[in-house]
């Protein structure tokens, strides 16, 4: 069984990453995880953590409102998807935004209302939850944020893109 932290609390890195594709996974032995999820101080043999956990969560968030994976070629093995994103935030965050994030669809048809104050409000929240994945897969375990704050920083951005639409005069959901 992998080694746990002293808090012993299962690891995301316990549950997730066990259970990728045998070639892009590494074993326990050298090291824990899935290249470019794994935070990098399992590259040095360190335990499995929390502060690993916030990091995987932090590179999951940049994949999912990217579009890009961390393993994706034109990084390279010193320019990642934190850098990526990092380097173009914020006056070129809607460089990295995945396009079908932006792209506005009705009933899944692209609609002909797309107005700029909306897009600018979805850039603008994409924006936030990418500082966050930024602020969770930071290089070193203690200048990544909590877990806990993290989440409070998800749910704030959500209630202001939510009370921001409805002032737009788009239902909430």
């Amino acid at each position: 069984e992998p080694e746990r932290s002293e808090q012993k609390q299962p690891a995301l890195v316990e549950t997730w990453f066990l259970h990728q594709d045998s070639e892009k996974s590494t074993s326990w032995g050298s090291m824990r995880g899935t290249i470019g999820y794994a935070a990098p101080e399992y590259g040095l043999g360190n335990e499995v953590s929390i502060h690993g956990d916030v990091y995987s969560y932090g590179i999951l968030l940049l994949e999912m409102f990217t579009g890009k994976r961390p393993t994706d070629s034109r990084f390279g093995e010193s320019f990642g998807l934190h850098k990526y994103v990092q380097i173009a935030l914020p006056e070129r965050a809607a460089e990295v935004i995945d396009r079908d994030l932006l792209a506005e669809t009705e009933d899944g048809k692209e609609s002909s209302s797309n107005s700029n104050s909306n897009m600018d409000l979805r850039i603008a929240c994409i924006t936030s939850v990418l500082c966050t994945g930024i602020s969770c897969s930071q290089e070193r375990p203690t200048d990544r944020i909590q877990i806990g704050g993290a989440l409070k920083e998800l749910l704030a951005i959500r209630d202001r893109f939510d009370k921001e639409l409805c002032v737009e005069g788009e239902p909430a959901n």
